[in-house]
């Protein structure tokens, strides 16, 4: 038993180290063969770094600026997050800092700024998004984001759009405005491929129709830490039996054990999905 957990436990660990450093290369990809050529500032704090960069003329680099930006914000992720959040998530802000200049190219790969523009922003939204899956924060706005999501119930991506005025009006002056316009453009697009990967944050409504309602719930139950609500005494219109309607809410990450769980106990039970906007209530969270 005690051999299984520890195996399950380096699994877990294996997966939050992948993910720190899928986010490093994934970020030094965009930044040096993307935002660099194209005169685009990412979002968050790597936009900090670079407009520090920028003005600075060079002598705080990104590198050195994405690390300085970020300690303050680690410490309140160990004390208001969890530890383990916390090492890993300096875990990945280091290795970002670490290949940022280990991936620097002198090839250009498109000079067009909306085509770097988009493509940057995909490939960050990408990487942020997937680190926040496997449970690794990236530092930063996202850290500010999850803080916000458990008091607001708010989602990262838009919490992480609001706060990037500052970095484009700082891209505008730099660069130009029309550079300041094509920065948002890719700020928009790595806000939505967060919510698009980081799929934790995503609630599911499921609507169950069985006539194993006390079966399904408890196994529902039992593998994975969901409350189910019972609605007896529905009617089938067209087979005319009595059947049971379930309602449960879950992640879009646990879609797939629910779906498996639903199968085990009634192969034939009819489910629904759809969006779920807001939560109130207990809604349980999982730690980050």
């Amino acid at each position: 038993m005690i051999a299984k957990i520890e195996k399950k436990l380096d699994h877990y660990y294996y997966h939050q180290f992948m993910g720190a450093v899928l986010y490093g290369v994934i970020l030094a990809i965009a930044l040096n063969y993307f935002w660099k050529p194209g005169h685009i500032y990412s979002s968050g704090f790597t936009g900090l770094a670079q407009l520090i960069d920028t003005l600075t003329h060079g002598r705080v680099s990104v590198s050195w600026g994405i690390a300085a930006a970020n300690l303050p914000l680690l410490l309140i992720a160990a004390l208001k997050l969890s530890k383990r959040f916390a090492v890993f998530t300096a875990l990945a802000v280091i290795l970002s800092a670490l290949f940022v200049p280990v991936f620097s190219t002198s090839i250009v790969l498109t000079p067009d700024p909306l085509i770097c523009a988009m493509f940057g922003g995909a490939l960050n939204g990408m990487a942020v998004g997937t680190a926040l899956r496997f449970g690794v924060g990236t530092g930063g706005l996202d850290i500010i984001g999850m803080l916000f999501k458990m008091k607001f119930h708010t989602k990262v991506g838009s919490v992480n759009l609001a706060f990037n005025a500052l970095i484009m009006v700082g891209a505008g002056l730099t660069y130009g405005w029309q550079y300041a316009l094509y920065s948002i453009i890719g700020v928009v697009v790595s806000a939505h491929f967060i919510d698009v990967f980081y799929t934790r944050q995503q609630q599911i409504q499921e609507m169950i129709v069985t006539n194993k309602p006390e079966m399904m719930c408890e196994h529902i139950q039992q593998k994975m830490r969901r409350g189910v609500t019972i609605i007896d005494s529905a009617h089938g219109g067209y087979t005319g039996k009595d059947k049971a309607v379930l309602l449960t809410v879950v992640t879009q990450h646990e879609l797939g054990d629910l779906r498996e769980a639903i199968h085990e106990v009634d192969p034939h039970a009819f489910y629904s999905e759809s969006k779920v906007e807001h939560t109130g209530g207990r809604f349980f969270e999982p730690e980050p």
